[in-house]
């Protein structure tokens, strides 16, 4: 019974998970009431205790248990321990991380969509409205690019420490200002990514670790992006776990931040994101059409986004990280996996109808609709109309 010890330790942990969450699943109703709040002050603390250092602890810890788990191995060949016995508990090791994670951040995956939150309609939109959104994200991150440092056509942005220690300013605004309770959270700075080379290889621009509350961006990215990426990161933090709110997050807090660095890179994302979807919608000449309006400098930092990742991932090690995030997406419940990233521009182009189309319809009604009136509607055909024509043409 003792080599089985770390099995059923392992079991009864995987049991309780998978309780949490069919709980959750079952129930989002009553876990958004009381979850977030609860999750968002545990990150809050563990950001405040795992920021006292530089170094990121998850990292610290995983290298731990790496050390730990081949010194057991070698203390197992050593003092002959029984084999199943020793992978027993080290499943039951894992077990226990994954049910940690769980229970202080994973179950906001089953928590309300962060549009309800803000209040946002979420629903079928046009070709025509995605368009409008597309040129409008487009025509701002036009703006915004020409306010940025350049080196030549090149963005140059602030270095990685200034860029972390503003990064909060958006979500206050959105907070304090907008009054949206849902970033009330930790604005406590990232961190930079440790093994930056190798988490570039595989196109991971950022994790953030509910263990330790430390979120954490990868530096070696282009600059355009990282601001974007650490506010990412940062809505993850404070419990919005669904990749496409936490994209949308992103976007808010960096246009609502008063750098313009932050705009820019908000921007800039909003406009890929939706360019992407106009692309797979409309084709290659609707999305040419759109992006012929691109400024000089707005095309020179596409360009290198792209570029960067084409050379500098590895096709391998990028398809088997995608893998296994998307695996890890799905088993925390949310079932499009790594498509949702690129759900957010649904929520991009109904907040630009919410927020900038309606607004403008409101502010330049219609003329009122009059059935008589020629202008509007074609009158020709009714007897009494084309009788008091004749009256007015008959010669006196």
């Amino acid at each position: 019974m003792k080599y089985w010890r770390g099995y059923l330790v392992a079991g009864v942990l995987v049991f309780f998970t998978w309780g949490l969450m069919q709980f959750g699943q079952a129930h989002s109703d009553v876990l958004d009431l009381v979850y977030p709040f609860l999750t968002r002050s545990v990150q809050s603390t563990l950001a405040d205790w795992s920021g006292q250092v530089d170094v990121l602890l998850w990292q610290l810890i995983l290298v731990l248990l790496i050390a730990g788990a081949l010194a057991s191995v070698v203390l197992m060949l050593i003092l002959r321990w029984n084999p199943v016995q020793w992978f027993g508990w080290i499943l039951a090791v894992a077990s226990l991380l994954f049910f940690l994670h769980t229970g202080i951040g994973g179950l906001n995956t089953y928590a309300g969509p962060l549009a309800d939150d803000l209040h946002l309609s979420v629903s079928e939109y046009t070709l025509q409205e995605l368009k409008d959104a597309t040129v409008y994200y487009r025509d701002l991150a036009n703006t915004y690019a020409a306010q940025v440092e350049r080196n030549g056509d090149s963005a140059v942005f602030s270095d990685f420490e200034t860029l972390a220690s503003q990064a909060g300013d958006g979500f206050q605004v959105l907070t304090y200002d907008d009054y949206y309770a849902v970033f009330a959270g930790s604005t406590a700075p990232v961190k930079k990514l440790g093994w930056a080379d190798m988490y570039t290889s595989m196109g991971i621009t950022g994790v953030t670790m509910y263990l330790t509350g430390e979120a954490a961006v990868n530096p070696m990215v282009p600059a355009m992006s990282i601001p974007f990426t650490m506010c990412h990161e940062m809505a993850h933090r404070m419990s919005i776990t669904v990749e496409r709110d936490a994209n949308f997050a992103a976007f808010l807090a960096c246009s609502a931040n008063p750098s313009p660095e932050f705009k820019y890179s908000g921007y800039f994302m909003a406009y890929r994101y939706c360019y992407n979807a106009l692309y797979s919608a409309a084709g290659s000449d609707a999305a040419k059409e759109i992006a012929d309006g691109e400024s000089r400098y707005l095309k020179q930092d596409l360009y290198e986004y792209s570029a960067f990742f084409a050379t500098k991932q590895d096709k391998q090690a990028t398809q088997l990280a995608n893998k296994a995030n998307d695996t890890y997406i799905k088993v925390s419940g949310d079932s499009r996996g790594t498509a949702s990233y690129g759900d957010v521009c649904d929520l991009l182009v109904c907040w630009h109808i919410q927020t900038v189309t309606l607004p403008q319809q409101l502010e330049n009604p219609e003329s009122p609709f009059d059935p008589l009136d020629e202008t509007q509607v074609d009158l020709s055909g009714l007897p009494h109309v084309d009788a008091q024509a004749n009256d007015e043409t008959e010669p006196e």
